[in-house]
């Protein structure tokens, strides 16, 4: 509905329900409530010293306390694609690197840069919540493409063949995937990238979990694994989950220098460059070994296997294991329906209101992820408020 004041590219886009479950989260608990959240989409963790200790270094540097290019330092650029080479083998120029404030800022610079109003765009679902916001944004239009724990939440080359059409302008590819967990296998990844080449259309991969892989799951880059593709590859990556940095907001987008320029012209205006003590923050990271990751990994790890086993274990709930990242996402579906503390639950929305209502426990509703009946819940907190947590829950659905 168009709010009278308001533009109607504003007035449609919705609130980030992670956010807002977060956010409500943390208010219950500033006011006394024993208030277990599994909304939030960051590491439990805090950035390691020697990042912050770089960024303290910088803030005394006089060079830093002015306007820098906005396209990102040259030496963090240069950093960016080394590091890239490293870890997913993915050999690029520093000119082919734009570094954003996020990676949410990175796509929304990417979709904007190659989306034209009409252009459709192929979309996983369940997918994470601001994509669609985001592609609406460039005037596109979101062809969701849903998928279940049936098949891993993993979608095949004919499901792709049935969605494009003269109009299919790009695909958003997700691998390891927020909110599912899900991790492609090489093989899929190639079949996809040659599918996407063969027919011309371009392929953002948001590579931002790459290094939370667990047990056998390993991580393919598309555009390494399907050279063919990577001329219409858009590649959106950050330090914000590797190395536990959400709140410095730094993130990049790697891709054909023209893109790259056409990016850093929108960048230019909109918002100039990232801060420099960011940058040089992220730089002391990219440039450093995956130490924290690992850590933060064997933790994850250990998390993912305990809230899979204890949500299977309730009742009504089903869990696909997670391969990636640092979700779970349930299927609430047999539990919708029932009356729960007096409330008759229809809708993961509902449940989750109900949940957080009666056992201080905080999910988020897939409603946002394009999947009703689901939530995702995060593992990124601590093993015993992990425990309970769940613990709570199913207490609450088997009353």
């Amino acid at each position: 509905m168009h709010t009278d004041g308001l533009s109607r590219r504003v007035s449609q886009i919705s609130e980030s329900s992670t956010l807002a479950i977060d956010s409500k989260a943390k208010a219950l608990k500033a006011s006394g409530e024993d208030v277990i959240g599994f909304g939030a989409g960051e590491p439990d963790f805090p950035t390691p010293d020697h990042i912050v200790e770089a960024a303290v270094k910088a803030a005394g540097d006089v060079r830093f306390h002015h306007y820098t290019p906005a396209g990102g330092l040259p030496e963090l650029r240069e950093a960016i694609a080394d590091k890239t080479a490293r870890d997913s083998g993915l050999e690029v120029d520093a000119s082919q690197v734009l570094v954003s404030n996020g990676g949410k800022h990175a796509l929304f610079n990417a979709f904007l840069s190659i989306v034209d109003p009409g252009d459709e765009v192929l979309l996983p679902a369940p997918y994470w919540v601001s994509y669609p916001e985001l592609i609406s944004l460039a005037g596109g239009r979101v062809v969701e493409l849903p998928t279940t724990e049936a098949t891993g939440f993993k979608l095949s080359i004919e499901e792709l063949e049935s969605a494009r059409t003269e109009n299919t302008k790009a695909l958003v590819f997700v691998s390891p995937s927020n909110p599912t967990g899900a991790v492609y296998p090489s093989d899929q990844v190639e079949a996809i990238g040659g599918w996407a080449a063969e027919h011309g259309i371009w392929v953002i991969t948001d590579e931002i979990y790459e290094h939370l892989v667990y047990g056998d799951n390993k991580f393919s880059s598309l555009p390494v694994v399907a050279p063919e593709a990577a001329g219409r590859c858009i590649v959106i990556n950050g330090v914000a989950k590797t190395y536990a940095m959400t709140g410095w907001r730094v993130g990049w987008m790697i891709g054909p220098a023209e893109v790259i320029k056409g990016a850093m012209r929108l960048q230019s205006h909109a918002t100039s460059n990232v801060s420099n003590i960011a940058q040089a923050a992220t730089l002391a990271a990219v440039s450093g070994d995956l130490a924290a990751v690992a850590m933060m990994r064997e933790a994850f790890d250990r998390r993912r296997l305990t809230m899979h086993r204890m949500l299977n274990d309730i009742d009504g709930v089903v869990c696909h294991e997670p391969e990636g990242a640092f979700y779970a996402f349930p299927s609430f579906k047999d539990v919708l329906g029932r009356t729960i503390a007096g409330t008759r639950v229809d809708d993961a929305s509902t449940l989750g209101e109900v949940i957080l209502d009666q056992a201080k426990v905080a999910i988020v509703p897939g409603e946002g992820f394009g999947a009703p009946g689901y939530a995702r819940l995060s593992y990124a907190l601590g093993d015993d408020d992990l425990a309970e947590g769940v613990r709570r829950i199913g207490e609450l659905l088997t009353r």
